[in-house]
């Protein structure tokens, strides 16, 4: 992707005053988390590109690693080319040696022939192995010039990806500024319809947006605040979840909604590891709303 969770100060109701630190958000439309999620069309792509390019690090690394491998096989080799060199002259000191000793000692040829021929046959060895290491050796650099990535290959792509997310970033920006001006242009009620129609159609990305321009305009507030919290809520986002239900609560304590807003919030601090807050918010459904549906799941929750 690669935090400690902070807990939030949540006030839902008059009777129930928690303290608590906001927890981290989970980051959803977030191209630098590990398994980023509620992406838009154009953030796959860049997602996308981002994996090859990634690939093609870990090819560049997996070749200069064999690279290394080469330097080191060809060091073998230059020390049994070298050892090969020094046998090389021992024999011939050996049969320099060897001569000398059958001119004065006149020793059996057959001796001298036999030594000579042991020689050889140990060269003849040490040689054909040479013949395989570099035969060897030559397999391996054809393969690594036939896939081999150069810098100002790979560095060319970086560029290409780079140029690519800022062309994307530009167009995320246009549809933004586009989206906002048609937003504008139509009434409030009409803007709240729509944001419902979004909602409905899990187009939260829309639906969100267009709660917020209600929050811009200061229309119906305290239910546009519930809602992003309940679409950050699906998207399992709970501490922006969480910040949305504090403020909807803050706004309008009474509302309807207060059942499912408060069971939320307790799920949510649960899944976030505020255990004793989320314990005390099922308790406050359970004494408030003792006949809703909210309760008997908050019941549940808490094994009664």
């Amino acid at each position: 992707m690669k935090s400690s969770i902070k807990v939030l100060l949540l006030t839902l109701t008059s009777p129930i005053f928690l303290l608590a630190a906001e927890p981290s958000a989970f980051g959803a439309g977030d191209l630098s988390s590990p398994e980023p999620y509620g992406l838009t069309s154009n953030e796959q792509v860049i997602l996308e590109t981002k994996k090859k390019l990634t690939q093609v690090a870990q090819k560049s690394s997996s070749q200069a690693s064999q690279l290394d491998s080469l330097r080191e096989r060809i060091d073998g080799l230059q020390s049994i080319v070298e050892s090969l060199s020094r046998k090389s002259h021992n024999n011939k000191i050996n049969l320099q040696s060897l001569k000398e000793e059958t001119d004065k000692a006149f020793v059996n040829s057959n001796e001298y022939q036999t030594r000579v021929g042991e020689s050889v046959a140990q060269n003849t060895q040490e040689i054909e192995k040479l013949k395989i290491a570099i035969s060897e050796l030559s397999k391996l650099l054809d393969d690594i010039n036939a896939h081999y990535v150069s810098k100002s290959e790979f560095n060319a792509l970086v560029d290409d990806v780079n140029k690519f997310k800022s062309l994307m970033a530009q167009e995320l920006k246009s549809k933004k500024r586009s989206s906002a001006k048609s937003s504008s242009k139509i009434s409030s009620a009409e803007l709240y319809n729509l944001a419902k129609k979004n909602y409905d159609k899990k187009y939260y990305t829309k639906a969100i947006a267009n709660y917020e321009e209600l929050i811009r305009r200061k229309y119906k507030p305290a239910y546009a605040h519930y809602m992003i919290g309940e679409m950050y809520y699906k998207r399992k986002d709970y501490a922006k979840a969480i910040s949305y239900f504090k403020k909807s609560s803050k706004l309008y304590s009474k509302a309807k909604y207060m059942p499912t807003l408060m069971l939320h919030s307790a799920i949510a601090m649960d899944k976030t590891g505020d255990k004793a807050h989320a314990k005390a918010f099922y308790k406050a459904i359970v004494a408030k709303y003792p006949k809703s549906k909210e309760a008997k799941v908050a019941k549940g929750k808490l094994g009664l």
